[in-house]
Formats: C-alpha cells, structure tokens, sequence
C-alpha cells in the first residue's frame, strides 16, 4: 500500500447502486492503490429499498435529497456508474443541480497516449486501450478490456460494454449503448442516442435512434426518443 501520510483524500460518492456501481467502487480502491486519492462514502440511488445496506463495504447513502442534506453534502465528488445512456443522463441532470463536481475515474493499468482530450465524469475500467488523437466527451462509460483506435470520437453519455472494438477514425454520437463484444471498422459513424447489440459488426454507418443487431450489424427497429425521455423523468421523480 502507498503511504498516505498527509495526503488530502477527496470525497467521493458513486450514483447509482447496482452491480456496476459495485465494481466502480472497486476501481476506486484500485486507484487509491497507486495513489491514495478518493474517500469513497458510498453510493447514492433513488429506490429507497436500497438506503442503508451495504454493498462491499461501503453503505447505500440514500437519495439525492438525503446525501444534499448531510454534513459532506456541499462537497462531493461524484460519477454516474448506470450504463443506460438515458438513465446516466437523467441522474446527471440531477446530480449537475445538486452542484456536485464530476470526476474522471480511469484504472491505473489503462494504456493510453497522451494525445486525448477528455470531458468529465468519465469511467475507463481496466484492460482498456486507447491510442492517439481520440475526444471523449462527458460521462462516458468504458468498460473492461475494450480498445480505441486513433482518432475516434465518442459522444457524452455513451456506454461501451466489455470487449468492445473501435477501430480508428469512427465517431460515436452522443447517448449510444454498444454491446458486449461489439466491432466497427474505421471511418464509421453510429448516430446518436443508438443500441448496437452484443457481438454485432458494425461495416456500415448506423443511423441515430434504432437498434442494430447482427453480423453484419443492421437497424432492427427505432425507438421514439421523447416518449422514453419522458418516461425515465416520471420514474425518477
């Protein structure tokens, strides 16, 4: 273990309280780990059957109004570990009101250039490989053991799911969730608020709002945005 004498540990609460909110807490201790950086106080989650247990070791905290109200609630650090691009972004809104401070959490074993530009909230998990020249916006999530190629752009909100493969040169629009094991060759582009599923190839553009499946991948439907904007903004109130 690192010596933490004297270091500033910054607080630090996790949104969201399912499993892989669970193993972002573990990359939190990875990270404290190489450098003793995060006082992980817990996660928040909006089901109130969840306030008060424990998930590994640290305590389900309550609800955003709950967490505001406590003697740390003015200073928290905090990233949004749910992997649906809409639920991210509704949670995110909330959190972003709430005047929390987002934050990048990237695994100490991730191989990456220095040539990346990067938004915030943003979570890299271990295994992963990113090149030169890509932009990542804000609260993106990428999982375990994927890779990015050069200059690749992917959009606020997107998820990508263990073992996904970019190839260079392709832009990801914002709010798109890509499966496990999903490919695109370079020079591609999947427009926004789009689902490719586990294992698809991508080998041509996908277009925004649908759901593309197969090898190679192909829209199988389109989804009507507003009305499921509409309904995660009931369930979260």
């Amino acid at each position: 273990m690192p010596e933490t004498w004297g270091v500033e540990m910054k607080n630090l609460v996790i949104l969201g309280a399912g499993g892989f909110a669970r193993e972002v807490a573990w990359l939190v201790e990875e990270i404290n780990r190489e450098i003793p950086t995060w006082n992980l106080l817990g996660f928040i989650d909006q089901n109130e059957t969840k306030w008060g247990i424990v998930l590994d070791g640290y305590p389900v905290l309550g609800g955003f109004e709950t967490v505001i109200n406590s003697p740390n609630g003015s200073d928290l650090n905090t990233v949004c570990a749910v992997g649906d691009p809409l639920s991210k972004k509704s949670l995110v809104e909330r959190a972003r009101i709430a005047g929390f401070t987002f934050v990048n959490l990237i695994h100490p074993n991730v191989c990456m250039s220095n040539q990346i530009r990067m938004g915030v909230g943003n979570i890299i998990c271990a295994g992963n490989t990113l090149t030169v020249n890509i932009e990542i916006g804000n609260h993106v999530i990428i999982n375990l053991a994927c890779t990015v190629g050069h200059d690749c752009k992917i959009g606020d909100y997107s998820t990508a799911a263990p073992g996904a493969n970019i190839s260079g040169n392709v832009t990801i629009e914002d709010g798109c969730d890509l499966g496990t094991g999903f490919s695109i060759i370079q020079g591609l582009r999947i427009g926004a608020w789009t689902v490719v599923g586990a294992g698809a190839v991508v080998t041509c553009d996908i277009p925004a709002h649908c759901t593309a499946v197969g090898v190679p991948a192909k829209p199988i439907k389109f989804h009507d945005q507003d009305e499921r904007s509409k309904k995660l903004l009931h369930r979260d109130l």
